[in-house]
């Protein structure tokens, strides 16, 4: 049982910990990154939801957001606070694997719901508080993304290490279940690579404004997509495109834009359902949708999921949904989404249309 090896192991955690705190150089680390109540508190939390079965600790959440506070008041940054309990997790596993003791996949689970609801808490507290001071709004933003980006990697090299290493015991085949959970975990961190390479130039602006014909451009989109879609079992259909429809924008930046919200539309869709991509187009506009079967968002605005950190549903948080719509607004777009109650949602990326005459082929 994974309580118990962090009981036992309690103190050597924590020094695991504070040893990887002191390999991080920039901002000086200090004693109380580790010691002011974060990670001890979070392992005695940890541990009552291993022993209670229930997959989180309430607690858990509201200790983050004062450790993050704490901390960020003392001039640490966000992406040092997910650290902490990414350190946590890494040390809590070193420990299991040297001590040749298995992790249960329901143990494994409430660790990295626990270590969730911990970095949501730390990091929701951060932006709350950023957003309330006069410092510059670009570097919060880059402190946010880097902070997400964080947590998105933990948890899709944590999945992918598991994984691997209940293949490596030989007693699961390379074409069950756990190899399709690599897959997916392996292609998760492909497409979080991407992403915040495409946030890192839009960071420095679009730079590389082209003519652009929306048909090749879904063409080469979709062919990407559906590999993807596949391998999660869902069916992505792509409808022609009018042939000269074009626009001008950064072909990089809006990929990675439209390529979320597809990412957004397979996650979030139901099992073995559909994902559509269509694009329509007037004289001065052109819409390009992306169509999910995910039931819909169940109560509020559905454009709130564009907001960093709103949470709409269990698991749909709005920092990838935020990136779409600053590519978009930087290629001089629109984006908004709708509901389709008992259905799905509906995302619209709207751009400028290039008239005709200035059509160039690309």
């Amino acid at each position: 049982m994974l309580d118990y090896l962090i009981a036992a192991n309690r103190e050597e955690i924590i020094t695991r910990c504070r040893a990887k705190v002191a390999t991080r150089s920039l901002p000086s680390p200090i004693e109380a990154e580790i010691d002011d109540g974060g990670v001890p508190l979070f392992l005695d939390q940890l541990m009552d939801a291993l022993r209670l079965g229930s997959g989180s600790n309430p607690d858990i959440g509201t200790s983050a957001v004062r450790h993050g506070h704490d901390l960020l008041r003392k001039g640490f940054t966000v992406s040092q606070v997910v650290h902490d309990y990414g350190d946590v997790c890494q040390s809590i596993t070193e420990l299991a694997m040297e001590a040749n003791e298995r992790i249960s996949a329901a143990d494994f689970r409430t660790l990295n719901r626990c270590l969730d609801d911990a970095i949501a808490g730390a990091v929701t507290e951060y932006g709350r508080e950023r957003e309330q001071s006069t410092v510059d709004v670009a570097a919060a933003r880059d402190s946010e993304r880097l902070g997400f980006f964080a947590h998105e990697l933990r948890n899709l090299v944590n999945t992918a290490v598991v994984s691997f290493e209940v293949l490596r015991t030989g007693n699961v085949g390379v074409t069950g279940s756990t190899a399709n959970v690599l897959h997916r975990s392996l292609i998760g961190l492909r497409s979080l690579v991407g992403r915040s390479l495409a946030e890192g130039g839009l960071s420095q602006g679009v730079q590389n404004q082209e003519h652009i014909l929306v048909a090749r451009f879904i063409e080469e989109l979709g062919a990407a997509a559906t590999l993807e879609a596949n391998a999660r079992g869902i069916r992505l259909t792509v409808l022609p495109v009018e042939d000269g429809v074009a626009i001008e924008a950064d072909r990089h930046v809006l990929a990675a834009a439209v390529g979320n919200l597809l990412q957004n539309a397979f996650t979030f869709t139901r099992p073995h359902s559909a994902v559509t991509l269509r694009v329509s187009a007037s004289a001065e506009r052109v819409l390009i949708e992306i169509e999910d079967e995910s039931g819909g968002v169940p109560g509020g605005n559905p454009d709130d999921l564009f907001r960093q950190f709103e949470q709409r549903s269990e698991d749909r948080t709005g920092l990838g949904l935020a990136f779409s719509r600053w590519g978009v607004e930087a290629n001089h777009g629109r984006i908004h989404a709708r509901s389709l109650p008992e259905r799905g949602c509906i995302f619209t990326v709207d751009l400028p249309r290039l008239p005709v005459p200035d059509l160039v082929i690309s």
